[in-house]
């Protein structure tokens, strides 16, 4: 409990500077460019484009997905994913990022990943902004579903804040783990749904429900339930419940293993 106590105090007494770290992280990563913020849109905008016709044109894949034009499906799961995998790998060398912060500021080594989340999440809204002009500019209006897509934001958010300071911790003190997770983030792409229809396994229905306790599809899966399944977060207890238990254990450990490294951290970053 001190500990907990401990990096909520840290996050109330630096707040200030957190908004104006994630605001320096957002800049910085499109400073010097050309075509400057663009490329939070240009990007994305690229690789949705070679999945698209990767799937739609070179596969010959359906052109409708429960009712839905394949590319509304598509965008619905990749641009959520844009911002979990920016977390998985950016989050898990955030701290090694902004050591400086640490070994010359003394700043909070919780607060790192905090600020890192909010720079990402900035780009995340702005690239839902545009996903609802493009439902809607084809004929698909959001409606009362599109009410709980904040309560899936709020959980990806925190999900993956607490996932960047456990693996930002552990990459630290060996780069073996980061490189580790690098390594399976192609993985966990492909074994999450993301632009394969998961509900397609009905005939394998123990790996369906496997697949779904994985905390990536869940989220996934919770923002088509917004925009294509028109669901309930409610009307899945079962998947809603094994997320939760699985951010709990994470949390326990990030907690566990902050109480136990921060105090080598800063000589391990000098």
């Amino acid at each position: 409990m001190h500990t907990i106590v401990e990096i909520i105090k840290d996050h109330i007494q630096y707040r200030q500077q957190i908004f104006k770290l994630a605001k320096a992280d957002l800049v910085k990563t499109y400073r010097g460019a050309a075509l400057g913020w663009a490329w939070a849109i240009i990007k994305p905008a690229v690789t949705i484009f070679v999945y698209w016709f990767t799937f739609q044109i070179g596969l010959r894949g359906s052109s409708e997905v429960e009712g839905f034009p394949f590319f509304l499906w598509l965008i619905s799961g990749v641009i959520p994913w844009f911002y979990m995998s920016d977390m998985i790998t950016g989050g898990t060398e955030c701290i090694r990022k902004y050591s400086y912060l640490v070994t010359k500021m003394k700043f909070p080594i919780s607060t790192i990943p905090t600020f890192f989340s909010i720079s990402k999440f900035m780009v995340h809204l702005a690239l839902l902004a545009i996903m609802i002009i493009i439902f809607i500019a084809m004929g698909y209006p959001p409606d009362i579903y599109l009410l709980q897509l904040p309560i899936y934001m709020l959980l990806s958010f925190l999900f993956f804040t607490v996932f960047s300071l456990f693996s930002s911790l552990l990459a630290c003190m060996s780069k073996d783990f980061s490189n580790l997770v690098k390594s399976l983030v192609t993985a966990v792409f492909w074994l999450s749904g993301i632009i394969w229809n998961i509900n397609t396994l009905k005939d394998i229905p123990w790996l369906r429900a496997l697949l779904k306790i994985n905390p990536v599809t869940y989220l996934v899966e919770g923002y088509r339930n917004c925009f294509i399944h028109k669901t309930w977060i409610w009307e899945s207890p079962k998947t809603l419940i094994a997320f939760l238990v699985i951010l709990l254990v994470l949390t326990i450990a990030s907690i566990w293993v902050y109480r136990k490294l921060r105090k080598e951290i800063p000589d391990v970053l000098n």
